[in-house]
């Protein structure tokens, strides 16, 4: 059979619960949607569901005047793309992003929900922040994920690691953007460039991974068993360390359905 998009997900807070959708707009930094708000602490460091796994339990809805979020215990908060004047230079792992603060209703909510200091940030148009130029070219951007604007995983992937675990893991353990059916496992491991429906990517880093993993997302909390990542260990290992699906870059834009056709451009 040939290969098939079969999911596609975004996370429009980082680390926050996941979000299926049926079809979604490729846009330069990504999805549209994911990953354009993020929580940073009291020293504009961001934060994710490495620190916070409660991060996970977070749901955030789109409407039409933002995201409309509810967690365990707390009341519902709209969160409307903020009109600030001042931006808060905050960091992604190396990256310097100049983003914009949310309001103090909502950094209230989420200090209260997270127990500590911190507060909302939101990547509008103005706030660019570039790729790896080791891995990308000049003009490549990405939102607040880790390192690209999409991942992809082969539905077999995961499928071969359950079948050496005691429990099954979920994919979204993985938090994919997009998921590929009718493939062998890690069968994007060989690919370099993709067509997706009518968009193409470039297929640019395997994607490292880390405890982030095992953190039970319908919980909120780590897998006290230390899996899928402890297994991963003994046939995902390399030098880089553990790597599961493949970083994407688009070279176009246009409009992703779950049932495109995926074709290995090479």
């Amino acid at each position: 059979m040939r290969p098939t998009l079969s999911a596609i997900h975004v996370y429009p807070i980082k680390s926050c619960a996941p979000l299926t959708l049926a079809e979604a707009t490729v846009e330069a930094r990504g999805l549209a949607g994911d990953r354009r708000w993020m929580v940073v602490d009291a020293t504009a460091k961001f934060v994710t569901g490495r620190r916070q796994p409660r991060l996970t339990l977070i749901r955030a809805l789109p409407d039409d005047e933002g995201l409309a979020l509810t967690a365990p215990g707390m009341p519902p908060l709209r969160l409307a793309p903020p009109h600030a004047e001042t931006r808060i230079e905050t960091t992604v792992w190396k990256s310097a992003v100049h983003a914009l603060p949310a309001t103090a209703q909502a950094d209230a909510w989420i200090s209260a929900y997270l127990g500590q200091p911190v507060r909302f940030v939101f990547m509008d148009a103005d706030c660019v922040r570039a790729v790896d130029a080791a891995y990308g070219v000049v003009g490549d951007e990405v939102s607040f994920a880790d390192g690209f604007p999409l991942l992809l995983i082969s539905q077999a992937a995961p499928d071969a690691l359950n079948a050496r675990l005691a429990q099954p893991v979920p994919m979204l353990r993985f938090r994919p953007s997009i998921v590929v059916a009718n493939t062998v496992p890690h069968a994007e491991d060989d690919w370099k460039r993709v067509r997706i429906g009518t968009v193409e990517f470039d297929v640019v880093k395997p994607c490292g991974r880390c405890a982030f993993t095992t953190v039970d997302f319908k919980r909120g909390q780590f897998d006290p068993s230390g899996e899928p990542l402890r297994t991963l260990l003994t046939y995902r290992r390399t030098s880089k360390g553990v790597m599961f699906g493949q970083n994407l870059i688009p070279r176009g834009r246009g409009v992703l359905r779950v049932g495109d056709s995926v074709e290995v451009v090479k």
